[in-house]
This record gives structure tokens, C-alpha cells and sequence, in this order.
């Protein structure tokens, strides 16, 4: 278990947690940095080198969605207190970063604390066809990956025929430049940003975990993206 706490949730106060719940984002808001970044990072690193592929899944079909939402995370990064040369960029902490846009999601998996999921529409359902996801909750890349969305919300007890048709409306319906976000707020026993299988609990959980999610639109090949930055809090 890795304990990685942030002092305080994001935009507690603001917004409705349930489903789908959404309200627009600023058009550069998508991407956070906060004081957990440094050690955030470390644990990503980790995980990707050592298990990658429980935490990325990319292929040849990745490159032009993939290398499209690295180009618009690398526009924003400067404003976020990146360093960007010529085929690297220099990170808050002061790592170095190697620009790979052949392993576009694996380069931002090193870059930001979001986890990025890309979603093509197929038929009538938005996919998930590649994603870096190195701080699931109770959920396994493996189990989600080329599935819809009513598929990759199967084990959500609320997520009913209502709930799935309003947020297929988000999905074709979020433009270009105009992003939405919300967020969850769930209490836990264990602080592990890593949870990829549901933990016995007990009647004490000292922790509170949120997940600021972002649904935006690629300007060019017009996939969805959904972005996930996660926040840990003791509620001691």
C-alpha cells in the first residue's frame, strides 16, 4: 500500500457528484497540477515500468487520436509550469520527460496525474479503444478496454438505461473547446490510488477519495477524451 495524500479535494463545494452530473470547463481546465504531483508521478513511473499492461493500452490504431491529444496536452502544459524543448519537456519536479509520439499515451502517462481514456463512437456507443489508467478504482483496464460505455458501467448499481442514455448524450454531444467536468467523492479504508480490485472494508474508511473527471472533444479526429485526476484525503 502507497499513501499519497493531497490536503484538500478539488471544487468540493461546487457541483453534484452523481451521475452524470457534469458542467462546463474551462477550455484549458482539463489538466491539473497540484501539490501531490511530485509523488503522483513517482508512483505512475513505477507502474508503468513495472506493470504496463494492467495500466496502458495503446496499439497502431492509437497513433492519430493518441499523438492528437498529446499535441493539445503539450499546448497547455507551459501554463502549468512545464519547460517544453525541442523532444522533451521538463516537469514541475524536475524530471525529464522524452517526447515518444509513437507511445503517445505512455509519454503523457510520465507527463500529467490524469489518467486518459480515449473513446471513438462505434455504432450508437462511444468505445474505449486505448487508455493510460494507472489509478483505477475498483476496476481493471483489461476487463473495460474495446468495450461501449453501458459495457464499462456494468458493475455501477445506479448507472440504469436513464443514466446510461444521458450520458451517451454528453458523449455526442460535448464540443470542441467547451469541455465538461464533474467529480465523485467515495469514502475508503485503504489510501492506495492503485485499486484495481474492490478491498474488504469494514465500518472505518479514514479516507476520502475524488475523482475530477473531464469529458472533452479532439478537434481533429473528433474522439472523446475522459481525463481522471485523483485526490486522497484523510479524514482524520
Amino acid at each position: 500500500m502507497r499513501t499519497i495524500l493531497q490536503q484538500t479535494l478539488p471544487d468540493a463545494h461546487e457541483g453534484d457528484p452523481r451521475l452524470p452530473g457534469t458542467m462546463p470547463c474551462a477550455a484549458n481546465d482539463w489538466l491539473r497540477v497540484d501539490a501531490s504531483y511530485a509523488a503522483q508521478m513517482a508512483y505512475r513511473a513505477q507502474l508503468l515500468a513495472t506493470r504496463p499492461e494492467a495500466v496502458l493500452y495503446e496499439n497502431d490504431r492509437t497513433g492519430e487520436t493518441g499523438q492528437e491529444v498529446l499535441s493539445e496536452a503539450l499546448d497547455i502544459l507551459p501554463d502549468l509550469g512545464f519547460r517544453m524543448m525541442d523532444d522533451q519537456v521538463i516537469c514541475p519536479d524536475g524530471r525529464h520527460v522524452s517526447l515518444d509520439r509513437h507511445a503517445p499515451l505512455q509519454t503523457l502517462g510520465h507527463l500529467v496525474q490524469e489518467d486518459i481514456c480515449i473513446l471513438e463512437k462505434q455504432g450508437d456507443e462511444h468505445v474505449m479503444t486505448s487508455a493510460v489508467l494507472c489509478f483505477a478504482a475498483n476496476w481493471r483496464l483489461a476487463e473495460k478496454i474495446n468495450r461501449p460505455l453501458t459495457g464499462i458501467h456494468v458493475p455501477v448499481p445506479e448507472y440504469d438505461d436513464n443514466i446510461a442514455a444521458r450520458v451517451q448524450r454528453l458523449f455526442d454531444g460535448v464540443q470542441v473547446g467547451r469541455p465538461l467536468w464533474r467529480f465523485n467523492k467515495l469514502r475508503y479504508v485503504d489510501p492506495d490510488l492503485h485499486q484495481p480490485y474492490k478491498r474488504e472494508t469494514d465500518d472505518v474508511m479514514p479516507f476520502t477519495r475524488s475523482e475530477r473527471q473531464c469529458i472533452l472533444r479532439l478537434p481533429r479526429t473528433q474522439a472523446v477524451v475522459f481525463t481522471i485526476h485523483t485526490y486522497v484525503v484523510s479524514n482524520a
